[in-house]
């Protein structure tokens, strides 16, 4: 007797064949990053070869292509991102009790290094648009002790920067702009890393332009770059004008510099960064495009932004089918989909039960107690990021595989109804 061929069009969690039909291998190379070549192996080797493996000169070939990428006066690389962010707030002059205007949903490398500053983070709630900081609510929390703001343009989409900006001006607040996750994206003909007062780039291993770790600083205040200089980078103050050259013996007591085996992998990569980045945008834009009919928010740029796809996160509406449903259908399709890539910061237990008052050497005041953090604050932040659904940023996807995850999706929803009702999958369930 014949077996019965199951319907093509019911999703396979309600018993038809998953639409994700690429084998385990097709995914992998699907997904592949970084993409290392021989040319990138041979940039290495000629450092590894050279013996000269803590100071090069390939760490200063790389600031200047990136400064002169951007247009700006000055690039400084770091060991990695974190590095180069705790040395931008040193540089804008953040210290003891000041308070620094952040986002929560970001990695915590945006924020902890406030807290070794001595800077007190005051978490701003994000917009629905581009997931940045609310210039609104910004303004709000804004005190006469805040002294800076840190702009995270989280996974690769610029922030509504103009509005910020008025907000950081009014208020008399430096801007460091964390782009670690922005390499190439454009705010309104202006490359993003040069919109703040200074800005850093990430170059760890699975950023846009990867390396092993690395980080790069880029202002174009020359002091700001003079006191980034002295936190991490005793060996080159004294090359350095101005009077910071009187600390070549100590620095401020931390080593900063990058390696140049990274840099020289960074220096490689950044050859192909335009080439491979306009691929992965191409992939997500027209996945996007068939989701949006379907009722996902898929933050493509509007017309005077470029934005770049470090992730690929849509925004589902739980009004149509909860959250663990949908999730577990598209799993049974074989698809990979699930939670943000990064818990809120505000919940976690670093800063609600006071540890980060430790980390910054900070003591209660008289008149003025310690900063708490609720878990509950930020409620439209929490709920956004509860709507997120992460997506493979599908760098080397063929055609056949967008459409697979693109047929998934429209199977899913088009019996939304029915699966909201059936138990969910498992966690982690394939269908297969």
């Amino acid at each position: 007797m014949a077996r019965r061929r199951k319907d093509p069009s019911l999703p396979a969690i309600l018993g038809g064949p998953p639409a994700v039909t690429a084998t385990a291998a097709e995914r992998a190379a699907a997904e592949r990053w970084p993409q290392v070549t021989a040319e990138d192996e041979a940039a290495v080797l000629e450092v590894l070869r050279s013996g000269r493996l803590s100071i090069h000169e390939v760490v200063a070939e790389l600031e200047e292509e990136w400064r002169r990428r951007l247009g700006a006066r000055h690039c400084l690389a770091h060991n990695n991102g974190t590095a180069a962010i705790l040395a931008g707030l040193h540089a804008l002059g953040v210290g003891p009790g000041d308070e620094v205007l952040v986002p929560s949903g970001t990695f915590w490398a945006s924020v902890t290094p406030v807290l070794h500053c001595g800077g007190v983070p005051v978490f701003v709630e994000s917009e629905d648009r581009c997931l940045g900081l609310d210039p609104e609510d910004l303004d709000r929390k804004a005190t006469p002790r805040a002294k800076a703001v840190i702009v995270v343009h989280i996974f690769g989409i610029p922030s509504r920067m103009d509005e910020i900006l008025v907000v950081a001006r009014r208020r008399g607040l430096r801007v460091l702009e964390d782009a670690s996750h922005a390499h190439g994206a454009v705010y309104h003909g202006r490359p993003v890393g040069t919109l703040g007062d200074a800005a850093v780039f990430s170059l760890q291993a699975s950023k846009l332009l990867p390396s092993s770790e690395g980080g790069l600083l880029v202002t174009d205040d020359d002091g700001v770059h003079a006191r980034a200089l002295r936190l991490g980078h005793y060996e080159r103050l004294l090359d350095a004008p101005g009077p910071d050259r009187r600390f070549a013996a100590t620095g401020f007591g931390l080593k900063h510099r990058m390696s140049p085996l990274s840099a020289a992998l960074a220096r490689s990569q950044l050859r192909r960064l335009d080439e491979r980045t306009a691929r992965r945008t191409a992939n997500c834009v027209r996945l996007s495009r068939r989701l949006q009919p379907l009722g996902f928010e898929t933050f493509l740029a509007p017309k005077d932004v470029e934005r770049v796809y470090f992730e690929f996160l849509v925004r589902h509406d739980e009004s149509r089918i909860p959250m663990d449903a949908l999730t577990g259908a598209l799993r049974a399709e074989g698809a990979e989909a699930g939670p943000p890539r990064y818990p809120l910061l505000h919940q976690q237990p670093l800063f609600t039960e006071g540890h980060w008052a430790k980390v910054a050497r900070l003591e209660p005041k008289k008149g003025r107690p310690l900063r708490t953090y609720d878990p509950a604050d930020l409620p439209r932040t929490t709920v956004s990021n509860a709507a997120m659904l992460k997506l493979p940023a599908f760098p080397n996807a063929t055609e056949d595989l967008l459409e697979q995850y693109a047929r998934a999706f429209e199977k899913v929803m088009a019996h939304a109804d029915r699966i909201s009702r059936e138990p969910a999958t498992p966690a982690g369930a394939r269908g297969r």
